[in-house]
């Protein structure tokens, strides 16, 4: 078992880790309010949420990982919007139609993404971003494929939803090290016609 307490305390992870290029890209476009971070670690999206105006819900099993979610939130002056839930993500009982976001960084939620797509309200937006398998050299993230998303994994499990966004990837981190990642932005909405948030221009050239 990872010792997660040990690992953020000790620096293994970043601690002011900055959220991704693609949760900022549509963060003006998304509805202010009620907000999930789900294996929140030390706080790369819930912290960003805050400050952008979110009342955030930052769920972790680790104390030591949300005492610096909530120490970065502080810092920012947004600590009042920013409640800790110590609680491991695998028996946590997810409420329903609550959050207008749900976000999850890093952590592979595949046996809880029912729950955790219920836990948006109509209009809800969920934003996942985490490793894929790959044939790629890669130096970031777990050594083995266990707990990587498969090509498509993602997409298809997110396909009860509105797919805003979806993308697999191989990039270099600022780190240096090369990562192969997937991330999709997804409503909580159905229907053949539908109205989607404006970006600008140059954010969606690549």
């Amino acid at each position: 078992m990872t010792d997660w307490d040990e690992r953020f305390g000790s620096g293994q992870y970043p601690q002011e880790p900055e959220p991704s290029a693609l949760l900022r890209r549509y963060v003006d476009s998304l509805p202010t309010g009620r907000a999930l971070d789900v294996a929140a670690g030390t706080g790369r999206n819930a912290v960003f949420l805050a400050e952008r105006g979110h009342r955030v819900d930052a769920l972790d099993a680790s104390r030591v990982g949300l005492e610096i979610t909530r120490d970065r939130a502080a810092e920012r002056g947004v600590e009042d919007r920013l409640d800790p839930v110590q609680a491991d993500v695998p028996t946590y009982e997810f409420p329903t139609d609550t959050y207008d976001l749900v976000t999850i960084s890093f952590y592979r939620a595949v046996d809880r993404l029912s729950d955790i797509k219920a836990s948006l309200i109509e209009g809800g937006i969920l934003f996942v971003e985490h490793h894929l398998r790959t044939t790629d050299s890669v130096s970031s993230g777990p050594s083995g494929d266990r707990y990587r998303f498969a090509a498509n994994e993602l997409l298809r499990a997110t396909l009860d939803l509105t797919v805003l966004a979806y993308e697999e990837r191989t990039e270099r981190r600022s780190d240096g090290r090369t990562g192969a990642i997937a991330r999709v932005v997804a409503r909580n909405t159905s229907g053949q016609r539908q109205s989607y948030p404006p970006l600008e221009a140059a954010d969606t050239e690549t």
